[in-house]
């Protein structure tokens, strides 16, 4: 008599997707929220979970797909290289090579973050790029906004130049009021608090929901 498959436990990230999926569908209007006209939401996960994380995503997005939701799936590293691929003359050419002349992995890194920091930041930084995506996709689908969801993706790329928070804050009222969710690296420390690729101090500076 052969033994009957074992059924492994449901992971944080298949509950978290789960009860994702059925606050975005159960109802008239997404429930991801308890704020009126603040859709956004948070899915940690563990950095080394990548690509379990992309199956989810897909599921995900097939799931909502059939119930004739539009899924927009935002890369923040694409964003990211984006970005500084088209800063001013050769900007990112002398960065490169200044960093490479620098011997001491620390001094390095707190090059790049002096010099992209401020380039990626604020309003007019990332922020503003995933903004114009978001806007471009709902002009071109203007009857599909109220099911349509967005998922920014790849946030590992931003580490450690600025904080998953502050991009979120400031797409704060960017959005058309679509759902959007960040796909966060990272743990739950507490009950508001996220510790970014778990390398950096808790931030506690969310208001959205966090799903796991």
């Amino acid at each position: 008599m052969t033994q009957p498959d074992l059924i492994p436990p449901a992971t944080s990230l298949t509950r978290a997707f789960a009860d994702l999926a059925r606050d975005l569908t159960d109802g008239d209007v997404p429930r991801i929220s308890t704020m009126r006209n603040y859709r956004f939401a948070i899915v940690p996960y563990p950095p080394a979970d990548e690509f379990a994380l992309r199956r989810h995503v897909a599921e995900l997005t097939a799931t909502l797909t059939a119930k004739s939701w539009l899924v927009l799936s935002l890369s923040l590293q694409r964003l990211f290289l984006e970005r500084v691929r088209h800063l001013p003359g050769d900007f990112a050419t002398r960065l490169i090579a200044r960093e490479r002349r620098l011997t001491d992995p620390q001094r390095a890194l707190n090059l790049l973050k002096e010099k992209l920091a401020p380039e990626l930041e604020g309003p007019t930084g990332l922020a503003a790029d995933v903004a114009r995506e978001i806007a471009a996709f709902a002009a071109a689908h203007p009857d599909d906004t109220e099911r349509t969801l967005v998922i920014l993706g790849r946030a590992g790329a931003l580490y450690p130049l600025i904080r998953s928070s502050a991009l979120l804050r400031h797409l704060d009222g960017r959005t058309g009021n679509i759902p959007v969710i960040l796909l966060y690296p990272g743990s739950r420390r507490g009950e508001s608090g996220l510790s970014f690729m778990d390398e950096l101090p808790p931030d506690r500076d969310y208001r959205p929901r966090i799903y796991g």
